[in-house]
């Protein structure tokens, strides 16, 4: 992804977080990122659109995503600032939407070490994170590089555009 560290705050969930939980519902008629972002774990969560701050993370344990199939969800994610989201495992269909918009994910068996309000730092190349709070490392698997190229490009829509351009 560049060669480049990802740092921020860590605001940690458990298990099974689902696409209602990050966009509710009735928010679906919302298709710019930033009036989504007003509503990000709304439920759950009230107080993060108030308080997330561009480039802090969202840390899960296992199945992040799970449930219905809404690209809102990523898309209210990267609208607050999110810089990336790490955890044990995503739904597939998260996954794919996360990268399809250009939000970079990481899977780490170790997820669940890290606190809510721990300040870590990614190093996405070498799939490494560091927990300044804890001085701790994890291991997380890199994106392969197609996946790295999308993402840093913005997502698929814009990677489209610049392969078409230089076709």
């Amino acid at each position: 992804m560049g060669g480049y560290f990802l740092a921020g705050r860590a605001w940690k969930f458990e298990d099974d977080v689902d696409t209602d939980a990050v966009i509710p519902g009735r928010y679906l008629v919302i298709n710019d990122p930033e009036d989504l972002a007003k509503h990000v774990f709304e439920g759950v969560r009230p107080e993060f659109a108030r308080e997330v701050v561009a480039g802090d993370f969202v840390v899960a344990k296992r199945n992040f995503g799970c449930g219905s199939s809404r690209e809102h969800a990523p898309l209210g994610l990267k609208g607050a600032g999110v810089k990336a989201v790490v955890a044990e495992s995503f739904a597939r269909i998260f996954f794919r939407n996360a990268i399809n918009i250009g939000l970079p994910l990481f899977v780490s068996a170790e997820a669940d070490r890290i606190r809510d309000g721990d300040e870590i730092e990614i190093d996405a190349d070498e799939g490494i994170i560091y927990n300044r709070s804890t001085g701790e490392t994890y291991r997380t698997t890199p994106l392969p590089p197609f996946l790295q190229e999308i993402v840093a490009m913005g997502g698929l829509v814009e990677y489209t555009k610049r392969m078409v351009r230089s076709a």
